[in-house]
């Protein structure tokens, strides 16, 4: 039996995954793995498609988005904004 090699993005096939997916991360996650989790959403909407709206090359985006990569604020905040999202600070219950 052969299999394939499990690739996140293949299921981040709608907004409302997207936002599940990147919330979940944001929550359970550190900051490498939001930056990757990141990398993965824009993957599955399409590098070019991000780099159009970005303004960025494709090139710098996969390197701003690799894993260990430490991006700068403004290139998150770029990126969520091209795949649709943004950060709301919530209080957290005492």
């Amino acid at each position: 039996m052969e299999t394939s090699k499990f690739d996140i993005a293949d299921y981040l096939d709608s907004n409302e995954m997207i936002a599940e997916y990147l919330n979940a991360v944001l929550e359970e996650g550190n900051d490498n793995e939001i930056v990757t989790a990141i990398g993965h959403i824009a993957k599955a909407i399409g590098m070019t498609k991000i780099a159009e709206q970005t303004g960025m090359s494709r090139p710098s985006l996969y390197k701003a988005l690799s894993d260990g990569a430490k991006p700068q604020f403004s290139t998150i905040m770029k990126v969520l904004k091209a795949i649709g999202g943004e950060i709301k600070v919530n209080p957290i219950p005492a």
